[in-house]
């Protein structure tokens, strides 16, 4: 734990707690940890996000976050960014958030952010996790909203401990944690992975039957066209459930979905079981995630960033040929 995001805390008074643009479970119960347990050390906290809050476990908490700070509450403000490590990944909120003094709190393989407090942990299995160690860190224990919001996050990142490999023993040391400090599993995974609308499963139907495979069995690779988004929304995804069936077939490595968002834009949502970086796919197309959950966005349409990305999975899968 670094001394001087503890010092940050304590020598300020007002904090921006902001996040990564289109957010999951980790970067809001991050949030919403941290800013509990700074409002009960007596310190004021206005929570951002850029949004949109795509998620149905998390839609409900967007009400207590805003997208746009005024001048009255950058006033006097110190930053704290959390689950990314720099201001472009806040979306819409970076020219609200620029000049203002920084820390950030990250889990994944980034370099330090200049001019920053920094504490980055790449070992972490998330954000949350880390948020639960300075809270501590702070001399503070764990009040029972606060685990819930910790444990929403863990769950969200390890894919409810299914991404957890025989080096994740702290990932159910922290999660015994937060269920003694009032977390509940059952309402966790409920939380995740129930409330689904009936369009959500149909979508899903819609994306099977569209999926193709690629490299012997190694890549799998589907699609939501534009008339699909528009007809099942946002309320109709599922992409978690989505990948878990494409990741149980025998010999994937590595799965692909394309989403056209709007006649311009598309977005990339890209998975792999083991070895397979994503991340560095992503990176190289301007985006990021973790080295088996990643992403990024594309200003065009399908067809043009398709076989970009074969391409990339080529080099991977058949380097001598490329």
């Amino acid at each position: 734990m670094p001394l001087e995001l503890l010092d940050f805390i304590k020598q300020c008074d007002k904090f921006l707690v902001a996040g990564h643009k289109e957010p999951d479970g980790d970067c809001i119960g991050s949030q919403l940890a941290l800013a509990s347990a700074l409002r009960r050390m007596g310190k004021e906290v206005i929570l951002c996000s850029a949004g949109p809050f795509r998620r149905s476990e998390i839609k409900s908490y967007e009400q207590l976050f805003i997208s746009g700070p005024s001048e009255k509450d950058r006033d006097r403000a110190s930053l704290i960014i959390l689950d990314c490590s720099t201001l472009d990944r806040t979306g819409a909120l970076q020219p609200y958030l620029e000049g203002l003094k920084m820390a950030v709190i990250d889990h994944h393989n980034v370099e330090i952010t200049q001019n920053a407090v920094c504490y980055i942990d790449a070992t972490a299995p998330s954000t949350t996790f880390m948020v639960m160690k300075l809270i501590k860190a702070l001399g503070l224990e764990l009040n029972k909203a606060e685990a819930e919001y910790l444990f929403l996050g863990l769950c969200t990142d390890t894919g409810f401990f299914r991404h957890v490999d025989e080096e994740g023993a702290v990932a159910f040391d922290a999660a015994a944690s937060l269920i003694r400090s009032g977390a509940n599993p059952k309402a966790a995974h409920s939380m995740i992975y129930g409330g689904k609308s009936l369009d959500s499963r149909r979508l899903i139907g819609h994306i099977l039957i569209k999926a193709e495979s690629f490299f012997d069995g190694k890549l799998i690779m589907s699609y939501v066209d534009y008339e699909e988004s528009c007809r099942f929304g946002l309320e109709g995804r599922s992409s978690d459930a989505l990948y878990q069936l494409f990741q149980s077939v025998a010999g994937v490595e590595a799965i692909v979905l394309l989403r056209q968002e709007t006649p311009e834009k598309c977005s990339v949502g890209l998975r792999s079981r083991s070895w397979v970086d994503v991340s560095n796919i992503a990176d190289s197309f301007g985006g990021g995630g973790h080295k088996n959950a990643s992403g990024f966005s594309y200003a065009g349409s399908i067809s043009g960033i398709k076989p970009k990305i074969m391409l990339a999975f080529e080099n991977i899968f058949c380097p001598s040929s490329s």
